[in-house]
């Protein structure tokens, strides 16, 4: 029968891959479909069982797996060395016997063929189903991408556990306090806070940060409509998650939280005007 790999202590096939999209998935698909139909060539085309071709068939069902789903994932601790069949030495025995074996491991091949057929479709049924999943609901699909982000670090220190254990709400509050704490730090205004800090520490014609150089008007409008972005995040997602935003998805908890995010960024990018 084909043969799997053997599992050793020190090896941990314990990381389950997380598909960012549908376009991934049907990418795997179409790795796999290739391996099922190279395997069904060498059944059709009735190829010799030490054929160059078995062995890279076998090669390529072993590439595909790592490929798809990753080094420490279960499938590839399951399928990293898999064989199609053993073949049974041929080399100490004479040329009558080597004709026999020679059969046997031909008769062996064509019979455990389909068996790897049948590995090949469970995987490939395997990704059906998660696409099926990333169709009927996107959640799965909000939290990868979470995971993607490349968020500031004060940002993902206040919310990245609070956001993977589905407490979205609370997430993007201590998202907010978090970011709101960051402009209090570098402005080092701690009297001040909320909206009120935001105007002061942003403000048009006399800021304490400035996020450009404030040569022109076109300076002074950018530094305008990026206070107005820093004092609508306070307003609009520091308190209200608190107490209006029980039902919120993770789809738009993500959207929020990357835009704290690139406030946060703003934060460090700007320069002390006074």
């Amino acid at each position: 029968m084909p043969k799997r790999s053997g599992h050793t202590e020190a090896e941990d096939f314990t990381e389950i891959k997380q598909f960012a999209s549908v376009e991934e998935i049907d990418s795997a698909v179409r790795k796999l479909q290739g391996c099922l139909f190279e395997v069904q060539r060498l059944l059709s085309d009735s190829v010799e069982y030490d054929h160059e071709r078995v062995r890279g068939a076998q090669f390529n069902i072993r590439v595909s797996v790592l490929e798809i789903f990753g080094r420490n994932s279960p499938e590839f601790g399951e399928y990293k060395d898999y064989t199609i069949f053993f073949q049974n030495p041929r080399s100490i025995l004479n040329s009558a016997d080597r004709e026999m074996v020679g059969g046997q491991n031909q008769a062996r091949l064509l019979k455990e063929l389909p068996q790897t057929e049948s590995m090949l479709n469970g995987l490939i049924f395997r990704l059906y189903a998660k696409r099926t999943e990333f169709i009927v609901r996107p959640e799965p699909q909000a939290r990868v991408a979470f995971e993607n982000l490349k968020l500031h670090p004060l940002i993902a220190n206040a919310c990245a556990k609070l956001y993977r254990d589905g407490h979205y709400r609370q997430a993007i509050l201590d998202a907010a306090i978090s970011f709101v704490n960051s402009v209090k730090s570098k402005s080092g205004r701690n009297d001040l806070d909320g909206a009120d800090l935001m105007r002061k520490v942003f403000s048009r014609k006399d800021p304490i940060l400035a996020i450009n150089a404030l040569r022109d008007r076109s300076d002074e409008d950018e530094q305008e409509g990026m206070m107005h972005f820093f004092e609508g995040a306070v307003l609009a997602l520091r308190n209200p998650p608190a107490h209006k935003l029980a039902d919120l998805s993770a789809e738009l908890a993500l959207d929020y939280i990357a835009f704290l995010s690139l406030l946060a960024d703003r934060v460090d990018s700007a320069k002390r005007h006074k």
